[in-house]
């Protein structure tokens, strides 16, 4: 069952209320509980958001959509106010396991599902593992290619490096310093004004939960997990449309690599955006979406 929270984030959301999936077996109990947000009407669109941010990343997208859709903005396992469990696996696995659960015990059908970055692989896994419930796929900027954030910048290069290393890891993983963390957040903008101050906030408090660094290392170093998980984009059944920053991390090469993957795909390229669409430019998700309910 799913039961109620008080809304612990800095950040409202018009709308929507935050809520709390109960684990209904021993599989669940690595994860725990997965906190979401809900709110809007019509069919159901589940949103999940990028590496290192939380169901809050939607935050200017969700108020475009919520007329047409009923939305689920998911906190991946650990990550925004899902609660931490000790020795859980942040692989892509794991993580695809999370939103499989969020579906099937909501029994949710008809789904669009929406992600960005890591997200965006996300979603087209489990649309892999669940023809009979998803409708369609946006994936935005998805995170399948080496490199990633660390191609973002010299400083993000080097703290990701750092953070997965033995020894100084959890020690740089406990550090995030409020430039460091705009610095590296606004190498994924074209417009880096699109990084507000309460975002940033947000994203610094989670970082301070207890056991949050351990959380941060294990998705950072299971990063590579996403990539392993690309030849499962051949057995979605469901229609997809991929969007692409012009300024995305992913190279030219990446895409057309995912395009040659899936040919029947359709292809938006955002001029001028970088990976955080979400935050930057959530029109156009948000027209491609309604356009199709």
């Amino acid at each position: 069952m799913s039961t109620t929270t008080d809304n612990e984030s800095g950040i409202s959301i018009p709308g929507t209320r935050s809520r709390l999936l109960d684990p209904t077996g021993s599989r669940d109990q690595s994860q725990g509980r997965l906190r979401y947000l809900t709110g809007g009407s019509g069919a159901p669109l589940v949103l999940l958001h990028t590496v290192r941010t939380q169901a809050e990343h939607f935050r200017h997208l969700i108020p475009l959509v919520q007329n047409n859709y009923t939305v689920y903005a998911l906190d991946l396992p650990g990550m925004g106010y899902s609660p931490i469990v000790p020795g859980a696996s942040y692989d892509e696995p794991a993580m695809r396991a999370a939103v499989k659960r969020l579906l099937t015990q909501l029994d949710l059908h008809d789904v669009t599902l929406l992600g960005e970055s890591m997200g965006a692989t996300l979603s087209l896994t489990t649309a892999a593992d669940l023809p009979d419930r998803v409708r369609r796929v946006i994936a935005v900027n998805a995170y399948d290619y080496p490199g990633g954030i660390a191609r973002s910048s010299l400083l993000a290069r080097f703290i990701v490096t750092g953070v997965i290393a033995p020894g100084v890891g959890p020690l740089l993983a406990r550090l995030e310093p409020r430039p460091v963390m705009r610095a590296i957040l606004s190498g994924g903008l074209g417009n880096r004004t699109a990084l507000r101050d309460d975002y940033l906030d947000e994203l610094l408090k989670v970082g301070r939960r207890p056991g949050y660094a351990t959380v941060a290392r294990g998705v950072y170093r299971n990063l590579p997990s996403l990539i392993a998980a690309r030849p499962k984009y051949l057995e979605v059944t469901a229609p997809i449309h991929l969007i692409y920053g012009q300024k995305d991390w992913s190279r030219r090469t990446d895409r057309q690599a995912n395009q040659r993957q899936m040919p029947e795909a359709q292809f938006t390229e955002v001029p001028g955006a970088g990976h955080f669409i979400a935050l930057e430019r959530p029109d156009v998700p948000a027209d491609l979406l309604n356009s199709l309910a």
